[in-house]
């Protein structure tokens, strides 16, 4: 989250942060986002048991003890990084942080992820609003290149996510969580992996066409070809967890790329 948004503002035309803008910027994206996911883990206690790889986080081990002192540092986490934000960026950025948190904690912690294999759809527009946070503080008003960078953080989210949730697909049938490959099957979920994957990457080519230049066009046609191949593959074995992680991992790659081609071609190019 932290890196998106400082890609975010290295992207967005107008005038440059002082170097103290930019650490509040980087650290205020980063504490809230931690805030974030310590709720997750501290709300999901009676989850988190039936996962392999999450059965060892401090709270289920007992290692942390679940108590009211967590959710105030929680709490505080999030209101210091909201504030500092507001009062050394602008009011929009501190908004975008705060609903970044909002949606990771609330939205999709609390509200979607038991109910629906839409959780991660919405939910992660958290991964959006910190492109906003960054964008937003350099200038309010959202261009072009920051919204289409926002839109490529919300379809990149579903075919990452899912891509996990298939090679895990048993563990959170156990733990009773709707996700896509325990709802629809991997068959099918691999299917709308790779049709999210075709819009994230016709999405992610359009900020070439808003003045990006062709460094970041390589880096968007490299890292995107790669992860369709992968999602292709993973259609043809989508019973395969090896198949999956590699899809997974492939989605990884995919945003490096895009985020390191965004800083050089802006470096480089202009």
């Amino acid at each position: 989250m932290m890196l998106t948004a400082l890609v975010a503002m290295v992207i967005t035309p107008g005038n440059a942060l002082h170097w103290w803008q930019v650490i509040t910027l980087g650290l205020s994206v980063l504490i809230a986002a931690a805030a974030a996911g310590a709720f997750n883990q501290y709300y999901e206690v009676d989850l988190d048991r039936h996962m392999r790889r999450t059965r060892n986080r401090p709270f289920v081990t007992g290692t942390f003890t679940k108590g009211p002192a967590w959710i105030i540092m929680i709490l505080l986490m999030v209101g210091i990084s909201v504030t500092a934000a507001a009062l050394v960026l602008n009011i929009s950025s501190a908004v975008y942080i705060f609903l970044g948190a909002f949606f990771y904690g609330v939205v999709y912690t609390v509200w979607l992820k038991r109910r629906t294999w839409m959780n991660i759809v919405i939910g992660g527009a958290s991964g959006s609003f910190a492109v906003l946070a960054g964008s937003s503080a350099i200038d309010s008003t959202m261009g072009m290149i920051p919204g289409l960078f926002a839109l490529v953080l919300f379809f990149w989210t579903p075919s990452h996510f899912w891509s996990l949730a298939i090679a895990k697909a048993e563990e959170y049938r156990a733990a009773g969580v709707p996700m896509l490959p325990v709802v629809a099957g991997n068959e099918r979920a691999a299917q709308a992996i790779l049709l999210n994957s075709l819009v994230l990457v016709f999405v992610s080519v359009l900020p070439f066409f808003y003045g990006l230049g062709w460094i970041y066009l390589f880096g968007a046609v490299t890292g995107g070809g790669l992860f369709i191949y992968r999602n292709v593959q993973l259609i043809f074995a989508p019973s395969s967890k090896k198949a999956a992680m590699t899809s997974f991992f492939a989605s990884l790659i995919q945003l490096s790329l895009l985020l390191i081609a965004a800083v050089a071609d802006r470096l480089i190019l202009t």
